[in-house]
């Protein structure tokens, strides 16, 4: 072969592997992820995520990209955020909360979005109905936003002596009116007094507990919420600091040290989110998949906790409790 023609036949091949390389990577299908929080609020979502994704065939890192987008608590980006994944042409959104499933319905009417909210996502307007939710969204209704007035009527059974209960709500979150609403509507039944407490901020969580000892209330029930959820070993300190024996609506909390809580884990949420997702990569359509309702609610009790409190946990509770921590 002529010197020529082979620096000619050599120089095609090397012209083709970066085609070759895009043409490879094209193949490998993108997901966005979108919450309003920060890396440290999601630990137990992606953990959830990836385990379900890896039962469908899909691994990050090997056949799927994950591009995270986290809004730092600041809602007003949000939108842009949603944008860039659209711009990206991302095959699938993964919306962790109510803001972020609806800047990233605003965003596109094309891409399938898999959201996971705390309340009813056709009373939140996010699908015309479960069964059938039409257009390009679908997703998961963990209850938690619901769970308010049992969590509060356990509570009052581990602390039967108080008379007030604080509630702690995050006025940037648009699914607390109902969270609030439905709290406040089962205290007469149960014979409490209600003080809501609003934090959005650190500063507002530490100024939240301040008017707890201040008004000596006994007991704090604190919402679901992304923003608390990033704060769960903030939340637990002050609970620990203050004495105040405080119900929470994710297990998570109570694996890191919080006294009870009552609802569902979210590791196993975004199991289910991450199974539905991969069937999406697969060829579904978010419009053909029911939106699905958690129902799967666990009584977990750490008694280390109860113990550091004082506290003597009633026989009934340790009897309902789906799991108790040693």
């Amino acid at each position: 072969m002529k010197r020529r023609t082979f620096i000619t036949l050599l120089g095609g091949a090397a012209a083709s592997w970066p085609l070759t390389a895009r043409a490879q990577q094209a193949a490998i299908p993108a997901i966005g992820y979108l919450n309003l929080g920060s890396p440290e609020s999601d630990a137990s979502r992606l953990t959830g995520l990836r385990r379900g994704l890896s039962q469908t065939g899909y691994v990050e890192g090997r056949n799927l990209v994950i591009e995270y987008r986290w809004a730092g608590n600041q809602a007003r980006r949000l939108p842009e955020l949603a944008a860039d994944l659209v711009q990206l042409q991302v095959t699938v959104i993964l919306a962790a909360g109510l803001l972020p499933a609806l800047a990233a319905k605003a965003a596109t009417t094309s891409i399938p979005i898999v959201f996971g909210v705390g309340a009813d996502p056709v009373q939140l307007g996010l699908v015309a109905s479960l069964n059938r939710p039409g257009g390009n969204l679908t997703g998961f209704n963990t209850f938690a936003g619901e769970l308010g007035a049992k969590a509060l009527a356990l509570l009052h059974e581990l602390v039967p002596s108080t008379a007030t209960i604080g509630f702690l709500e995050n006025p940037n979150n648009p699914s607390f009116e109902l969270q609030t609403r439905d709290v406040l509507a089962a205290t007469p039944a149960i014979g409490l007094k209600v003080q809501v407490l609003k934090a959005g901020t650190d500063r507002e969580i530490d100024a939240a507990f301040v008017s707890l000892v201040q008004a000596r209330t006994g007991a704090l029930l604190v919402g679901a919420d992304a923003f608390f959820i990033s704060r769960i070993e903030r939340l637990i300190e002050l609970a620990a600091r203050h004495a105040i024996p405080t119900m929470y609506l994710f297990p998570e909390y109570v694996v890191a040290g919080g006294l009870i809580s009552y609802g569902t884990s979210l590791i196993e949420n975004w199991r289910q989110i991450g199974l539905y997702t991969g069937r999406i990569l697969k060829g579904e359509k978010p419009a053909d998949l029911p939106v699905q309702q958690f129902t799967k609610l666990e009584l977990i009790i750490n008694l280390k906790t109860a113990r550091a409190l004082g506290l003597q946990i009633p026989d009934r509770l340790l009897a309902l409790a789906d799991e108790v921590i040693e």
